[in-house]
């Protein structure tokens, strides 16, 4: 049974709603039903919340892949806990002007660095566990 995966994919979830209630009700103040007509405020939340959609189901794919092949949940926690930190940091970096690029950085490279270890792990389990050919 799944115990560690759900636990952060629910954080997340709650997460993007946030991120998307922020462009809709900003987009309904300003009266922009679509792109962002040049305005920072919009674009950088549109930004944030476009990002974490680019980046976040892939960690959590990755997630799922090695709590399924047996990874510890010391490790499975690691990575949850980096990945909600991560994204939080880009969030608040990029939803300031000027904005803070210390956070966005540390945001992006814990979302980077939980990306490649998940990606190689789940590598090393699946290779680790195939059978020998022959």
């Amino acid at each position: 049974m799944l115990s560690v995966t759900p636990i952060y994919a629910g954080l997340l979830v709650l997460m993007l709603i946030v991120l998307s209630i922020r462009v809709i009700s900003l987009r309904r103040r300003l009266w922009v039903p679509l792109g962002h007509e040049n305005n920072e405020f919009l674009l950088r939340r549109q930004r944030i919340q476009q990002n974490f959609i680019e980046y976040v189901p892939l960690a959590l794919i990755l997630m799922l892949c090695l709590e399924l092949q047996g990874a510890s949940h010391w490790a499975l926690h690691g990575l949850g806990i980096a990945l909600v930190t991560g994204r939080l940091f880009h969030a608040f970096g990029l939803s300031r002007i000027p904005e803070n690029f210390t956070y966005r950085t540390i945001g992006m490279s814990l979302t980077f660095l939980v990306l490649a270890i998940s990606a190689l792990y789940t590598i090393y389990l699946a290779v680790r566990s195939a059978p020998l050919a022959g």
